[in-house]
């Protein structure tokens, strides 16, 4: 096993396997390549984070290995990374109803466009913070 870090919590009762911190990683690689695929493909940040494969394996990979990281600071990344996932879901839905509601005064598009970049951003700096926080083997906030 390896050490804890300097900062470890005392509500984490043991290092995490290796094996765990690598599929931490893998799963902030996976959301990664969803944002990159929105990027370069015609399909938006969000709607590629949200809809698309590699988010989704994401998503089932934190929910069957969850019980794994339990006990470890990983077990914090599991759920930032769920968090994340979930939060953008939601926001999209009331962005979307928004935008409908408001495509008849005619500032849903603006409304759209504004909020799904908005939240590509959001995904964006939530996927890149987790994963500088996961290499220095350190909690992400509650």
């Amino acid at each position: 096993m390896s050490q804890l870090p300097q900062n470890y919590g005392a509500s984490f009762e043991r290092a995490p396997e290796p094996s765990i911190v690598t599929v931490a990683r893998v799963v902030y690689g996976l959301h990664a390549l969803s944002i990159i695929i929105g990027v370069v493909t015609g399909a938006s940040i969000i709607g590629a984070f949200l809809f698309g494969w590699p988010s989704i394996a994401a998503v089932v990979l934190n929910y069957i290995m969850r019980g794994e990281a339990r006990g470890t600071y990983v077990d914090s990344h599991f759920a930032w990374q769920i968090r994340t996932f979930w939060y953008a879901m939601l926001f999209a839905a009331v962005v979307a109803f928004l935008g409908f509601v408001l495509s008849f005064v005619l500032v849903g598009f603006a409304v759209w466009m504004g909020g799904f970049i908005v939240m590509g951003i959001w995904v964006g700096y939530r996927i890149v913070r987790g994963w500088i926080v996961l290499n220095r083997r350190e909690p992400m906030p509650a």
